[in-house]
C-alpha cells in the first residue's frame, strides 16, 4: 500500500506540475527523468535489462529526429524556391488537402517534430487569411498527431507504447500499430484532409497571415535531439515504475472509460500519459481505445501534442484561437471513432 501511495503521488506530480509550474515545464525532460528514477526505485525494479532498454529504445526515434532535422535544414531553401510553382500546378485547394494528408502519413517516418516544422515553413509562405491558416494548422496537427502513431519513429507516444508492450504474447514490434490501428488512422488522416477543405472555406490571399518567428538552426536540431533522447529514456523509467498501478487498476478499467478518460491528453502530454497507463496486462481493445483516445484528444489544445506546441509557438497562435478550432473538431472525431470502436471491435 505505501508503494502504491508513493506511485500515485509521483503520477500526480508528473501530470500536474509540468502544466502548472513554469520551471518544471522548461526543464521537463530532467523532471521526468528524476520522477522515473524515483518510481523505479520505489518499486525496486532496477535491473541491467531495464537500463539497457532505457539506453537503446530511444535511439530509433532520436536518430530519426536528428537525420530528418538536418535534412530539413538542407532542404528549406529548395522547398521555398519551388513551393509557389507546386501550388500553381495543383491549385490551392488540392495543395491544402495534400499538405494535411501527406504530412500526417509521412510523420510516421520523418517524425511528428519535423512534420510540424515543415508545416510551419509552408504555412509561412501561403499568405492566406489568418483565420484560414489557423484552421489549416490545427487540422494538419490533428493529422500529424494521428499519423505519427503508426510507428515508433513518429513520436514518443508510440516509442513508449511499443517498449511497454513487449510483454504481450506475441510481443509488440515495430509494425504493431500499423497492424492494429493502420486502417483507422489512415482513413482518419484522409478524412481530416477532406474536412479541412470544408472548414477553410474560401482561400483568399492576404498579407496578414501567419509568419514563423524563428528559423531552425543546426544547433536547434542538436539540442532537440538530446532532449528527445532524454525524454524517451525518462518515460521508459516512468512506464516501468508505474507497472504496478497499470496491473492493479488501469487494466481493470473498461475500454469505453479509457477512451473518454484520455480526453485529458488535450491538456497533458500524451506520451507521458502512455507511460502512465499502457501495459501488457491490458487487453488489445483496451490498448487500441487508450491510444486512439490519446492521439485524437491530443490535438484539441496546444499542450496536448508535440506538433501543436511547435506550430503554435513558431506561428504565434494563441490558446483561445487554437481551442476555437481544436475543441469542436476533436469532440467530433472522438464521437466518430467511439462509434467505429463499437462497430468493429
Amino acid at each position: 500500500m505505501p508503494v502504491l501511495a508513493g506511485l500515485a503521488a509521483i503520477m500526480l506530480a508528473v501530470l500536474i506540475l509540468p502544466f502548472s509550474v513554469k520551471k518544471v515545464e522548461e526543464q521537463l525532460e530532467i523532471f521526468l527523468f528524476i520522477m522515473g528514477c524515483a518510481a523505479v526505485t520505489l518499486t525496486s525494479q532496477w535491473s541491467g535489462a531495464l537500463i539497457k532498454d532505457a539506453l537503446l529504445e530511444p535511439l530509433k526515434i532520436t536518430g530519426a529526429v536528428l537525420v530528418a532535422g538536418l535534412l530539413f535544414n538542407l532542404l528549406k531553401k529548395p522547398i521555398r524556391k519551388h513551393l509557389n510553382s507546386f501550388i500553381n500546378f495543383t491549385g490551392m485547394r488540392t495543395f491544402i488537402f495534400l499538405l494535411v494528408v501527406l504530412l500526417g502519413l509521412l510523420s510516421s517516418v520523418i517524425t511528428a517534430i519535423i512534420a510540424a516544422l515543415l508545416l510551419v515553413e509552408i504555412i509561412g509562405h501561403l499568405k492566406l487569411e489568418r483565420n484560414t491558416e489557423i484552421k489549416v494548422v490545427v487540422m494538419a496537427c490533428f493529422s500529424i498527431g494521428m499519423g505519427a502513431a503508426l510507428t515508433p519513429l513518429g513520436e514518443p507516444l508510440t516509442t513508449i507504447a511499443i517498449a511497454k508492450l513487449k510483454g504481450l504474447n506475441p510481443p509488440a514490434d515495430f509494425w504493431f500499430f500499423v497492424r492494429h490501428l493502420g486502417p483507422q488512422i489512415i482513413l482518419g488522416v484522409i478524412g481530416i484532409g477532406i474536412s479541412t477543405l470544408f472548414m477553410a472555406g474560401k482561400l483568399n490571399r492576404s498579407e496578414d497571415g501567419l509568419k514563423e518567428e524563428n528559423s531552425e538552426t543546426t544547433k536547434d536540431v542538436l539540442i532537440r535531439t538530446v532532449k528527445v533522447y532524454l525524454f524517451v529514456m525518462a518515460l521508459i523509467f516512468l512506464g516501468t515504475g508505474f507497472k504496478p498501478i497499470v496491473d492493479e487498476y488501469v487494466s481493470k478499467i473498461s475500454y469505453h472509460a479509457l477512451y473518454w478518460l484520455n480526453m485529458i491528453s488535450a491538456i497533458l502530454d500524451n506520451a507521458t500519459l502512455t507511460a502512465a497507463e499502457v501495459g501488457p496486462s491490458m487487453s488489445l481493445i483496451q490498448i487500441k481505445s487508450a491510444i486512439l483516445g490519446l492521439i485524437i484528444a491530443g490535438g484539441m489544445l496546444i499542450p496536448g501534442n508535440i506538433p501543436n506546441i511547435i506550430s503554435a509557438g513558431k506561428l504565434k497562435i494563441k490558446s483561445r484561437e487554437w481551442a476555437a478550432v481544436g475543441v469542436p473538431v476533436g469532440l467530433a472525431i472522438m464521437l466518430i471513432y467511439f462509434a467505429l470502436i463499437e462497430l468493429f471491435r
